[in-house]
């Protein structure tokens, strides 16, 4: 008896700025797809600019999901991810669609390709604040060191200055003796789905090149004006949301704790240094299709030969 095909879900993902939005609208075109967003950023409302939300127009008429549709002061897990994700990719194969997954969000993709539990670790909101309140107090690196002492493991794979997941570490192994899961470790792979997972990636320097230009677009299109109509709007600069890359070092700029040109060069070293620890997560994916962009040719002959080559792939058996 023949064997029934698994259910196909792409998923394209890469570092910041190395063209993920645009390759995955025009594959969505060419092969009847909507679009589930895997950013943590582009789900706030009211945060276009810094984040590269793609407009209306760049959509060119392509459903997106979980885009734009929280509160900055809304709390989103990955758990609250993984449950919309998965309840969306099956909606849109009940419409003989194709569930094309994208972003750079590495826990995210990771939630969706293993069987993730998050119901084991109930949320203490009063121990949340405690830390939260704590890590405003004494600053990101004390919290760290007190994650390294609490949980070593997980201090190694979590950066120091990103306060949001040192503290849902510090949450987690006050309530689990096992702490924040290590995802390089052997995990059971989600066999519902027929996934195909395309990194797209390029040479560091170019990538590079990118983000400092993407820097200097967000710029010139109004992130100091977005800021402040965020902070004018009573948005907690405090939030996780308010603490991404491009957001907190503008914030810095506008209470007047740096100056302009050091705001712009922090926020182009941070993307950078997101890029490098996102594509440690990308290596991690399991049956992963590395698509290196040639950079000596257009952006748009990039595009149309990267979608391509994932649509032959997709053509093939898995």
């Amino acid at each position: 008896m023949a064997l029934m095909k698994k259910p196909l879900v792409v998923i394209i993902t890469g570092p910041t700025a190395v063209g993920k939005t645009a390759v995955s609208i025009q594959t969505a075109l060419a092969a009847n797809g909507e679009i589930i967003s895997a950013d943590s950023m582009q789900i706030y409302r009211h945060m276009n600019i810094g984040t590269a939300k793609p407009s209306l127009e760049e959509q060119q008429g392509v459903q997106h999901h979980l885009l734009d549709f929280l509160d900055p002061a809304q709390r989103f897990t990955v758990a609250d991810f993984q449950q919309l994700a998965l309840e969306k990719i099956r909606e849109i194969h009940q419409r003989k669609a194709l569930p094309i997954v994208t972003g750079g969000t590495g826990l995210y993709i990771h939630s969706l390709l293993y069987r993730l539990d998050f119901t084991d670790v109930e949320i203490d909101s009063q121990l949340r604040r405690q830390l939260e309140d704590e890590a405003a107090a004494v600053g990101a690196e004390a919290m760290h060191q007190r994650l390294r002492l609490k949980d070593p493991s997980a201090a190694e794979r979590i950066h120091p200055h990103n306060v949001k997941r040192v503290i849902r570490a510090l949450e987690v192994s006050l309530h689990a003796a096992d702490g924040i899961q290590d995802f390089s470790r052997e995990l059971e792979i989600n066999q519902d789905y027929d996934f195909r997972v395309f990194v797209i990636n390029e040479e560091r320097e170019s990538l590079y090149d990118r983000i400092n230009q993407r820097v200097d677009v967000m710029l010139a299109q109004g992130l100091e004006a977005e800021v402040r109509h965020l902070m004018s709007l009573g948005v907690d600069v405090q939030l996780p949301a308010m603490q991404g890359v491009g957001y907190k070092e503008m914030i810095r700029y506008i209470q007047g704790k740096i100056g302009y040109e050091d705001a712009v060069k922090m926020i182009k070293r941070n993307s950078r240094r997101y890029a490098k620890r996102q594509l440690t997560w990308f290596k991690k994916l399991p049956q992963d299709q590395w698509i290196h962009l040639n950079h000596d040719v257009s952006r748009e002959a990039e595009v149309s030969r990267t979608v391509e080559l994932i649509l032959h792939q997709l053509s093939e058996p898995s």
